[in-house]
């Protein structure tokens, strides 16, 4: 077992690493790197047991306030720096992180801990005083949303954070705690309360994940993406998640938070911009990359920020990934004696197979396109283009195809995403939001398609071709692939028919 810090909560320093079902994946992920001596901010977990109790009574465990005091004590120790207070303050990241992966279903705050007393402290501390401003903005926004549920608008950066709490108390009803140590405790209750949202719950059940698991939370010491411009963050994944091919694709955002890239507001720049700003801090994330699908056998997704030129690792975790991808990904391991034949079989599901054989597209290259962006899933969608997720939701199931066209998706837009043929966005690259959800429900998504490029076609039926990233006017003719016109599938098809009934999850 890694440190104990109570009945509730497990310090994670590299001991051992602790079973998915306690800590949740994202935790499991920092133990095993830290453990394999891969840069990690230091990090404690809340249980999911807590999580349970949490559910169960209405409230958590009695104990629990306590064995936070006693995690941040022991983060303290490892920064040497301090919570809510002194000349270098502690700011930390409180996520959610249940067993089986749930991309971007529940909820995250960063840069806690700073307060009126903190900022200056930190603004000293990097010289930077615009950085900390910035940073105390960050948190207030995303406390008002996840914590206090506040309908706010973004904060007028103009503005000081006594006018920035005073416009949140006006729209929440309630006001931002004074002490990092009360916002720590509430910021924990809504990550428990957010594992029954309306889109944690949908998502659960489009992918058969059982409601009584839980979510652990993770307090982890922040580092700043956002710092210089020597910092960024971004999305590395070990393959190619869209076909498959066997290099290094991702994005990276410089002067940047996670949030910035997975929300889809902001369009990343491809990762090897990395070597202009940052290239030993490239060269050391694609070394992890690959120690890391060598340790896990599969195709990693991993987040990552660094702060100053230094790599920090956040997130491992096996990629989602669209069907063409999951086939010749489990194709090539087998041939690099990675995996057996049996595990082959298990990472292409039965919707990634029947959406091999999806219609594809007759001939596209004459055709003008309505717009074009970033293909972020392949496959081909048809239907009526919806701006909104409810109307999408509703509209298919009154039996219309629809394809889903908004600026960006968030986690609030899981139910139209489910509903519609396919999804296209404004905003945002192929590590967003829109485009990881969109992989793992296997719809054809287009992103990054530009600022108002939509609106116009709201109301119209058109076709989207989520391999070449372009929409058309219309619904154009489609053709079924042929399974002996693809040699990796015909060779995946092959194992499936000799695979004994026991070993074949596509039986």
């Amino acid at each position: 077992m890694a440190k104990s810090l109570g009945n509730w909560t497990v310090a994670l320093d590299g001991s051992a690493t602790p079973e998915k079902s306690l800590i949740g994946g994202k935790a499991w992920s920092l133990a095993r790197m830290r453990a394999l001596g891969l840069p990690v901010p230091p990090a404690f977990v809340v249980t999911s047991r807590a999580c349970t109790h949490f559910l169960q009574h209405g409230a958590e465990p009695p104990e629990l306030a306590d064995e936070l005091a006693t995690g941040i004590a022991w983060l303290e120790a490892q920064t040497g720096r301090s919570f809510g207070a002194g000349t270098q303050p502690l700011l930390v990241s409180v996520r959610s992180g249940a067993a089986i992966s749930m991309p971007g279903m529940m909820d995250t705050v960063l840069n806690l801990g700073i307060t009126d007393d903190t900022e200056p402290a930190l603004a000293a501390e990097c010289g930077d005083p615009a950085f900390a401003r910035d940073t105390h903005r960050r948190f207030l926004e995303l406390y008002a949303s996840i914590v206090l549920k506040a309908p706010a608008p973004e904060l007028d950066r103009a503005a000081n954070p006594a006018q920035w709490r005073d416009a949140i108390a006006g729209a929440a009803g309630a006001a931002v705690p004074a002490t990092a140590v009360e916002q720590l405790q509430a910021a924990v209750r809504a990550v428990f309360d957010s594992w029954n949202s309306r889109r944690a719950r949908r998502y659960r059940q489009h992918n058969q994940i059982p409601d009584d698991l839980g979510t652990a939370v993770t307090v982890q010491a922040m580092v700043f993406g956002n710092l210089d411009e020597a910092s960024g963050t971004g999305v590395l994944f070990t393959r190619n998640p869209l076909d498959g091919a066997p290099e290094p694709y991702g994005e990276y955002l410089p002067r940047a938070q996670g949030e910035d890239v997975v929300s889809g507001k902001f369009t990343p720049r491809p990762l090897q911009e990395m070597n202009q700003s940052v290239p030993q801090a490239l060269q050391e994330l694609l070394a992890a990359a690959r120690t890391l699908e060598n340790e896990h056998g599969d195709v990693q997704d991993i987040e990552f920020t660094v702060e100053r030129g230094k790599l920090w690792l956040l997130q491992s975790r096996a990629a989602k990934r669209a069907a063409p991808a999951a086939l010749r990904i489990a194709v090539d391991l087998v041939g690099e004696q990675r995996i057996d034949i049996a595990t082959a079989l298990t990472r292409v599901t039965p919707e990634q197979l029947a959406a091999l054989m999806n219609p594809r597209l007759q001939q596209q290259a004459e055709i003008s396109a309505l717009t074009q962006g970033e293909a972020a899933c392949p496959g081909v969608g048809i239907g009526i283009g919806v701006a909104d997720s409810d109307e999408a939701e509703r509209r298919a199931a009154a039996g219309e195809d629809v394809v889903l066209m908004r600026p960006t998706t968030s986690p609030e837009d899981l139910h139209g995403m489910i509903a519609a043929k396919a999804i296209v966005t404004e905003q945002g690259g192929s590590t967003s939001h829109a485009a990881v959800v969109s992989r793992s429900l296997g719809r054809p998504c287009v992103v990054g398609c530009g600022a108002g490029s939509l609106s116009t076609l709201v109301g119209q039926i058109v076709t989207v071709c989520g391999s070449s990233g372009r929409v058309f006017a219309g619904a154009l003719p489609v053709i079924r692939p042929d399974e002996n016109s693809d040699p990796q599938l015909a060779q995946f098809m092959a194992w499936q028919r000799a695979a004994p009934k026991a070993e074949n999850p596509h039986a």
